[in-house]
């Protein structure tokens, strides 16, 4: 097999930090651990009620009901959601360093967060996946990226939980638009249609709880897609597990 420069790079990037001294990737503190105590206590702890259909969290007024209004007044596809924390500094700038800066070595902090963010809820007797699956990059944005993110913590969160991953399950039909260039209004259309599931994975998605996962949770309109072309295939249930939830505009200003 001829050699591959840009994987070995990659598997470079993701062994490294494992072999060197660590800092915290929040405050910088020195130590092994990826996340220092101080920052764990203070981000991760709080446990705000949340809709368990999208996650957002939930006003004081609403704490007491297990859903959020819009999901209420138009449920989307996906039946759960667990979300580590809210898209909101510092926690964001941990997605855009795994995201855009290449730090592979955040992947199995954010898959332990999230490992013990689901085993919260199935505590309280939740459902866990029969396995697992991340939400597909288009090929052009796979190349440019050189990896998928949410498939970089779906291998670890694997693992923490004894469940089988299928990296190939579901397929990107065509390279769409960043969601984040566009309005709230033109992202549902610009994912219209955009997964299928691949013809090997049929009858295993029939009848089935999928785990999907992503990194960040924002309208929901991905991950809706997501949910709806594999109930079309025969999905019983779909939950799923994001690093990061958009809170509410008004806890945004």
């Amino acid at each position: 097999m001829p050699f591959d420069l840009r994987l070995w790079m990659q598997r470079c990037r993701q062994r490294v930090p494992q072999l060197l001294p660590s800092s915290c990737a929040l405050c910088g503190a020195s130590g092994r651990q990826a996340l220092c105590a101080g920052c764990h206590g203070h981000y991760f702890s709080k446990l705000p009620a949340r809709c368990r259909q999208c996650a957002v969290t939930l006003s004081d007024a609403g704490a007491d009901a297990d859903r959020c209004g819009d999901c209420l007044a138009l449920p989307p596809a996906f039946d759960a959601t667990i979300a580590v924390a809210d898209y909101l500094p510092p926690v964001d700038q941990l997605v855009l360093a795994l995201k855009f800066g290449g730090r592979l070595a955040l992947a199995p902090l954010f898959a332990q967060l999230q490992r013990d963010a689901l085993l919260r809820r199935h505590a309280m007797s939740a459902p866990l996946p029969d396995w697992l699956t991340a939400v597909p990059l288009g090929p052009q944005r796979l190349r440019e990226r050189g990896f998928n993110q949410a498939l970089e913590v779906a291998r670890p969160l694997a693992r923490h939980l004894g469940l089988p991953l299928y990296p190939q399950l579901l397929q990107r039909l065509r390279d769409t638009r960043a969601q984040s260039s566009l309005r709230q209004d033109e992202r549902q259309g610009n994912l219209r249609e955009a997964f299928t599931v691949a013809q090997e994975f049929i009858d295993t998605v029939r009848g089935r709880h999928v785990g999907v996962v992503d990194d960040v949770l924002t309208t929901g309109a991905t991950l809706n897609e997501v949910a709806a072309t594999l109930k079309r295939f025969g999905a019983a249930r779909v939950t799923n597990l994001v690093f990061a939830r958009t809170p509410p505009r008004q806890a945004m200003q």
